[in-house]
């Protein structure tokens, strides 16, 4: 799968996934951060991620850290996805 279309599936996970019904994929810019001042993404929203990540890529994040280095916005995740996903 090419990386745009990666980059516009995993948008739609997240909206699905968090139900973020308002949003539309064009809406996440690839680069805006998911926590903070960004989308807004919580704590609780970070382990709706890893369990998308887990579901859909068969990705496993044990060590938070990681996480935090992970989650940071959609170009990390799908690089992330790149490199680790099993599906």
């Amino acid at each position: 799968m090419e990386k745009t279309e990666l980059k516009l599936l995993l948008k739609k996970q997240i909206i699905e996934f968090l139900n973020l019904t308002s949003l539309k994929p064009e809406d996440i810019k690839d680069d805006e951060p998911l926590f903070g001042d960004g989308l807004g993404l919580d704590s609780i929203d970070s382990l709706e991620l890893i369990v998308l990540l887990q579901r859909e890529y068969g990705i496993v994040i044990r060590d938070p850290k990681e996480g935090r280095k992970i989650l940071v916005d959609v170009n990390t995740m799908v690089d992330y996805i790149e490199q680790n996903g099993t599906k």
